[in-house]
């Protein structure tokens, strides 16, 4: 397989994996262990929570921008010349 295509789709799993980490933290400990609901006031607990969500939310789309803002690597055809084509072919 060409290695710009598997480049590509590293970058596809790891901003999958990324995502996923952040949406299953987050939904673990925001809904399962109660602190995204705020019942009579609001708690240290949703605090912290909220304040967890925020950070890793902008931390998980930082990392997903920068790793798709690297360009990749394409290997360029344009060094060849005739001579190098015609001792490839015979």
């Amino acid at each position: 397989m060409e290695p710009v295509i598997v480049a590509y789709f590293i970058r596809i799993v790891r901003s999958l994996s990324v995502g996923f980490l952040c949406l299953i933290l987050d939904s673990t400990f925001g809904i399962m262990y109660n602190y995204a609901f705020i019942n009579n006031k609001i708690s240290l607990g949703n605090v912290l929570f909220y304040s967890w969500f925020l950070l890793s939310t902008i931390a998980c789309a930082w990392y997903i921008i920068k790793l798709w803002k690297k360009p990749f690597h394409f290997e360029d055809d344009n060094h060849l010349d005739d001579s190098t084509i015609d001792n490839q072919t015979n």
